[in-house]
Order: C-alpha cells, then sequence, then structure tokens
C-alpha cells in the first residue's frame, strides 16, 4: 500500500516521519549521485537549480556525504551517465529524474542490481520493481486545486477555456481531477480545452484561437505558468476586458510574485515546485546515512497559492 508523506508549514517534508522497518546499517559513508535533465526550459531550469543547492547545503551538513549531480541532453546520455556513476564514482544511492520513463528502466534497473538505493522522481518508470523509492508532486492535486478555486471565484457560473499539457498520464490525471471538480457545477461551461506543449508560444496560439471563436470568456485555465504568460500576452493584445481570471500552475517565481502584487488577472497559483528534487535528495541521503529506507512512495502535495501565503512559495533566486 503506498505510503504518503504530507507537507508541514509551506510544504517542507519532515524526515521523522520515515518509517525505519527493514532498515539497513547505518553506511560510514554515502556517495549520492544525482541524474536530470538539463535546463532546456523554466522548469528543468529550476529542477537543476534545486539539485545544486542540495548538493551545496547537504554536503556542508553533513562530512560523510558526498553529492555527484549529473545533467544530461538525452535519455541516451543519462543512460551512460549511470553506468558512469557507478564504475567510476561507485555511488551506492542515485536519486534520478529520469529524461524518459521507458528508455530509463532497464538502465536503472541495472544499477539498482549493483546494490545502489534508487529514488525516482517525478516522470515513473514503466517498471517499479527498478526503483526504492518515488518521490512527486500531486498531479490529482494540481487539477483539483484550480477547478475548486475558480467555482468560488466565479460563483458557481461561466465560461472556461483550458489548455492542457502533452498527452501523457502526468496531464490526463490532471485533466480528469480538474473536470470531476466542475462535474458539481453545471451552470460553469468548459467551452474547449486543447494541448498546449506547456509552451509559452503554444499557449499564446491556442489561447488567440480561443479569443477568436469564443466573444465571452470568464476564466482561463492555462495548467502551467509558462502557458499562462502565452495566454496573458495573447488576451492583452486582444484588449479582451472580459476574461477576469488566469490560473496557471507549478509556482513560478514570476507568477507567486504576481499573487504577492494582486495582478488582476493572476490572483492565484497552485504548487508544483522543481523544489521536490531537493526534498528527493535530502530524503535519501538523510535516510541513507541512517541505514533507513524510504516509503514507496512520498506525494509532495501541491498547495493553493494565494496573496496570505504566496510569500512561502517565492524563491527569487531560482531561475523557475
Amino acid at each position: 500500500m503506498k505510503q504518503v508523506i504530507r507537507a508541514i508549514g509551506a510544504g517542507m517534508l519532515a524526515l521523522g516521519i520515515l518509517g525505519t522497518a527493514g532498515a539497513a546499517q547505518a553506511d560510514d559513508k554515502v556517495t549520492l549521485g544525482v541524474a536530470i535533465p538539463t535546463a532546456d526550459h523554466g522548469f528543468t531550469g529550476g529542477i537543476v537549480w534545486w539539485a545544486n543547492k542540495a548538493k551545496a547545503d547537504l554536503e556542508k551538513e553533513h562530512p560523510n556525504l558526498k553529492v555527484i549531480v549529473k545533467t544530461a541532453a538525452g535519455a541516451p546520455e543519462q543512460a551512460n551517465q549511470l553506468q558512469d556513476l557507478v564504475t567510476v564514482n561507485k555511488i551506492n544511492a542515485l536519486v534520478i529524474f529520469p529524461f524518459e520513463s521507458a528508455s530509463l528502466t532497464q538502465p536503472v534497473a541495472q544499477v539498482k542490481k549493483k546494490g545502489v538505493y534508487v529514488t525516482v522522481v517525478d516522470r515513473g518508470l514503466t517498471d517499479t520493481s527498478a526503483q526504492d523509492a518515488y518521490v512527486a508532486g500531486d498531479n490529482t492535486a494540481f487539477g483539483r486545486i484550480p477547478a475548486e478555486f475558480l467555482a468560488k471565484a466565479l460563483d458557481g457560473k461561466g465560461d472556461i477555456v483550458a489548455l492542457r499539457g502533452i498527452p501523457t498520464t502526468l496531464d490526463n490525471e490532471r485533466w480528469t481531477a480538474f473536470t470531476n471538480v466542475l462535474k458539481g457545477y453545471p451552470n460553469i461551461k468548459i467551452l474547449d480545452a486543447k494541448y498546449a506543449n506547456w509552451n509559452r508560444d503554444d499557449a499564446f496560439k491556442v489561447m488567440q484561437d480561443y479569443l477568436t471563436r469564443f466573444k465571452h470568456i470568464d476564466a482561463v485555465w492555462a495548467a502551467d505558468d509558462d502557458m499562462a504568460v502565452g495566454v496573458l500576452k495573447a488576451i492583452d493584445q486582444a484588449k479582451r476586458s472580459d476574461v477576469k481570471i488566469v490560473f496557471g500552475g507549478a509556482g513560478s517565481k514570476g507568477m507567486v510574485k504576481n499573487v504577492m502584487d494582486g495582478a488582476p488577472r493572476i490572483q492565484a497559483d497552485v504548487s508544483y515546485s522543481p523544489k521536490f528534487i531537493y526534498d528527493a535528495i535530502k530524503l535519501t541521503a538523510e535516510a541513507r546515512l541512517k541505514g533507513e529506507k524510504l516509503p514507496a512512495t512520498t506525494i509532495i502535495p501541491s498547495v493553493l497559492i494565494t496573496k496570505e501565503n504566496a510569500q512561502q512559495f517565492y524563491f527569487p533566486d531560482s531561475p523557475f
């Protein structure tokens, strides 16, 4: 049965609730490899930044810990890096944000067979036996929270358009959760929903199409902060005053700052921060230093970000 760690306060994870059942002998030294994609867009830029911050913070705090961060521009490169981490760097723990799920499953399984403790982050593997632990954001809450906010803000009635990400199980989870909430609000109509690939330019084009076809739109679920930027640009260019709310997602510093500053259309956001790579590295490193294991699954909650709590989610030094 999946175990879930719920966040405390502003989403910080507490190590004190880790289970010790089946704990191994504490390692004298932990050499932890971190395998992540290169910073090819805002979110992965945040992943790289938080991974390196975890390295700096944790190595300073734990003299017996060494963290090696590797970034890859594609799945083959990441698979090769895993081999090097095992044979050259002699890691005994791995935290990996797989570039792709299917093509990385076997390489990760080979690492685990070498006796390395494996934590997989966000993009799951196709065979969970290849991992010891899985850490991810809450995609169900990522879809549910915006729907609940919009339903309340619109007083249960109005016209909405939506922009989805890339056709993936992750996007399906978010969309299902969003639409399930709105089934309880028959006077809210979803005019259309199209994929915009978590991309600003694609979102701009999709929103232009919506604004051309629909003469009245009350709110937009952009489902990603990068897409929300494209949506806002299209609305401004069209000089439309009917769109009252644009709800993005993931808690980028730009959107959180908009919430803090009271931007008219950006009233709230939902957290899905790349900081979860920091949490995954910290949890794995400190557990292995104690000879402990993580729960099989750790879901880092997505939280509604409003003007009242936005400061807790604002990381101005992060690239995302």
